[in-house]
């Protein structure tokens, strides 16, 4: 495979589970299909989701990134990605200017011809949009032939908002259903590496199971099959075609 065939994906995750619950099946999917995938953790989410750690008792901040840390890395492994981590913090997650030419370079070492992210609002959980603006800024930056010249800029990758924990609140509404009833099992597996968050791995499994069947009611009758798991998208960015079947 050439360099110029390789298909590429980025998911940019604001903690270190995120990408799990909320597009491990694309993932996995897609590292089924060929793709090269790469996530982007821009925190552990060491203080605000790592409840179960803490209470352990004789934690460090430390000691949670460690193990969050760990959980992610055999998550990513399970599911096919490769994976990186910036380790901004969290409650608060906050990006200077550095974070946001950090995170253009990773789009144009990646050159994505799409992206994953966090939906554009979330009042539970101001990290998840702060994750979004930053991947959006950074890729803008990566766009533009004044950013380190001589570079491969990238093109205009479509960006998809996975789905955040309260929908109705985050004003985010579906407009990409995805069958992962394929991977599934990888999934879940990879679910299950959240070790710090098991309260959401069945959760996560409802989840699933409801994008599944908003899925296959949606599925004209000459493709029906049986799709039992889901993801659910919003697209931000118009789809350019000539073919609207």
């Amino acid at each position: 495979m050439t360099e110029t065939s390789i298909k590429t994906a980025l998911v940019v995750s604001a903690h270190s589970a995120d990408f799990v619950w909320r597009a491990g099946g694309a993932i996995a999917l897609h590292q089924q299909q060929g793709y090269q995938v790469h996530v982007v953790c821009l925190s552990f989410g060491e203080r605000g989701e790592s409840a179960k750690l803490w209470r352990k008792g004789e934690m460090t901040e430390e000691k949670v990134k460690q193990a969050r840390r760990s959980e992610a890395q055999a998550a990513a492994d399970i599911l096919g990605a490769s994976i990186e981590f910036f380790d901004m913090g969290d409650y608060p997650l906050r990006a200077d200017k550095e974070a946001l030419f950090r995170l253009a370079d990773v789009y144009r070492r990646i050159q994505p011809h799409f992206v994953l992210t966090h939906s554009l609002h979330d009042p539970y959980n101001y990290d998840h949009p702060m994750a979004t603006n930053l991947a959006q800024e950074a890729r803008i930056i990566a766009q533009a032939e004044g950013y380190r010249p001589g570079e491969k800029i990238i093109a205009a990758p479509p960006v998809y908002c996975f789905e955040p924990h309260q929908p109705e609140q985050c004003h985010w509404k579906p407009d990409v259903l995805l069958d992962i009833t394929s991977v599934w099992d990888k999934k879940y597996a990879a679910i299950q590496c959240m070790a710090g968050q098991e309260h959401l791995w069945e959760y996560y499994t409802r989840v699933a199971q409801q994008r599944g069947v908003q899925a296959k009611r949606n599925v004209g009758i000459t493709a029906a099959r049986d799709i039992i798991y889901g993801e659910g998208y919003q697209s931000i960015f118009p789809r350019v075609t000539e073919d609207l079947s």
